[in-house]
């Protein structure tokens, strides 16, 4: 498969699970679902198996490491929103995320473990803030999540994954700007868009 097409693969494989849901779309039982055999489900099905090349440098590796420990950290935030949300469109926000951010990971490790990298960052909080992004959530901050009181969960879990995407933005523009890895750079440009779109819409949850 020549470059270009991998390229659009990556994005179009990626996009596919925030479409169904947190972009806005219908998530209900009504909703249409691409059929079996589509390049959509065929796409999401098979992106952990993308191969990103032999090419990359430093930047290319941070990034993934940052963005491995950031969705790792998002995917626990965004299950137990599907668990505690009260509003049905929170619960189809987190599960659309968990969607989307499951196959990433596969993806992100599979890539650095071509490379010969580990896909653990061993200094989350000083990594980030080292490199001009903000300080990484805290364990404890996604802890409280399981124990604030009902009333408040939804604006709690929204704040704090709202500045928790935002953070992969600023990941993202560091690979944009400084990455050598053409599929790792589109990638990014993915998150930053997608991530973008999430805080946008956090934003009107929380003003809902």
């Amino acid at each position: 498969m020549k470059p270009a097409a991998v390229k659009r693969w990556v994005a179009l494989a990626l996009a596919a699970p925030l479409l169904l849901g947190a972009c806005g779309t219908d998530t209900g039982k009504d909703a249409a679902a691409p059929a079996a055999g589509t390049a959509q489900t065929q796409n999401v099905k098979n992106v952990s198996e993308i191969s990103a090349g032999s090419t990359f440098n430093d930047t290319d590796v941070m990034f993934l490491q940052m963005l491995v420990d950031n969705q790792e950290q998002g995917l626990e935030m965004v299950e137990i929103a599907a668990e505690r949300a009260q509003r049905p469109e929170v619960v189809d926000f987190a599960k659309a995320v968990q969607a989307t951010q499951n196959d990433e990971i596969s993806m992100m490790k599979n890539w650095l473990t071509e490379w010969g990298k580990p896909t653990k960052v061993d200094e989350r909080v000083s990594l980030h803030a080292d490199h001009g992004g903000m300080p990484s959530t805290g364990d404890q901050e996604i802890e409280a999540l399981r124990t604030v009181g009902k009333g408040k969960f939804e604006t709690a879990f929204l704040n704090l994954f709202l500045a928790h995407q935002h953070n992969a933005v600023e990941m993202a523009g560091l690979e944009l700007d400084k990455g050598g890895n053409e599929l790792a750079k589109s990638y990014a440009e993915r998150v930053k868009q997608s991530r973008s779109d999430q805080v946008q819409q956090m934003l009107k949850l929380l003003n809902g």
